[in-house]
């Protein structure tokens, strides 16, 4: 299996989530048997501090070429490919407009993609939901891309209501490149989307990073304490160990209760106190 020039040992990756996809979390989905990891999303811009010791797919999001060329020349020995989103419905991509808002503009993403793939020899994949555009963007990511991810829902729907495999299954008639599948994945429905190369876990990953594991027939667990560990080496937000601890209760007997006294911490040592660590 591979994306490019990109060895891959399965089919399963961690999907690029906000927030969630932190260093300690992507470490501990490679651990349990993720071949992949993406980053959130980071403008090229941007001067904030990446942690990237987990060889991850770097995604970007931008509404135009500046600062790309230098961004990749600066990252490019520290990551396996980057990742154009052209997937996010959020509002601070409506207003800024970015992710799946930018779908309308053909030339801009061309020139986008082309100078991605002009400024590195690492494979270059994009992100996509469903729109009127997307098909037409399909046939850029073609002339561009080592691979594609589809998202089937459209924007309005953000990621409510039932993705449309049928659609995702037409970007696969579309394209050579290898498709990877993303929306409402998980361990009871995996085997239905066998038609696809690769599948992108999301939702289903968070605070549950065993999932990769499940897949694979494996028995590996990762708990809180376990995230604990891996956060200690780097200088993560006190806001992450929070929305950690949160997540991680997801699957607990009394997680909703759990989750009412967690929010109301305002150090670590009150989360420890909690979990009894």
């Amino acid at each position: 299996m591979k994306i490019g020039k990109l060895k891959l040992k399965n089919r399963f990756f961690l999907a690029p989530m906000v927030e969630v996809n932190d260093i300690a979390f992507r470490l501990l989905c490679k651990k349990a048997g993720a071949a992949l990891i993406w980053t959130g999303m980071i403008n090229p811009l941007s001067k904030q501090i990446l942690f990237l010791e987990d060889n991850p797919a770097l995604q970007l999001f931008t509404t135009n070429t500046k600062g790309i060329s230098d961004f990749i020349s600066k990252y490019e020995k520290k990551v396996s490919l980057f990742d154009f989103n052209l997937g996010c419905p959020a509002k601070t991509a409506r207003k800024l407009g970015f992710g799946s808002f930018l779908h309308h503009d053909i030339k801009t993403i061309e020139k986008i993609l082309k100078i991605m793939k002009n400024s590195t020899d690492l494979p270059v994949t994009i992100k996509l939901r469903k729109s009127k555009n997307t098909l037409e963007i399909v046939k850029i990511a073609n002339k561009y891309c080592d691979a594609i991810a589809i998202h089937p829902r459209t924007q309005t729907q953000g990621y409510s209501g039932e993705p449309d495999i049928a659609f995702a299954k037409k970007v696969k008639s579309k394209t050579d490149l290898p498709v990877i599948y993303s929306g409402n994945v998980n361990i009871k429905n995996v085997n239905e989307f066998n038609d696809f190369d690769f599948l992108m876990i999301g939702r289903a990953a968070i605070g549950n990073p065993v999932i990769f594991s499940k897949l694979l027939g494996k028995n590996k667990k990762f708990t809180y304490k376990d995230w604990l560990k891996q956060a200690k080496k780097y200088s993560l937000p006190f806001r992450q160990y929070k929305f950690q601890a949160m997540w991680f209760t997801k699957r607990m007997i009394g997680g909703a209760k759990l989750r009412n006294e967690l929010a109301r911490t305002k150090n670590l040592k009150e989360i420890k106190e909690i979990y009894s660590i």
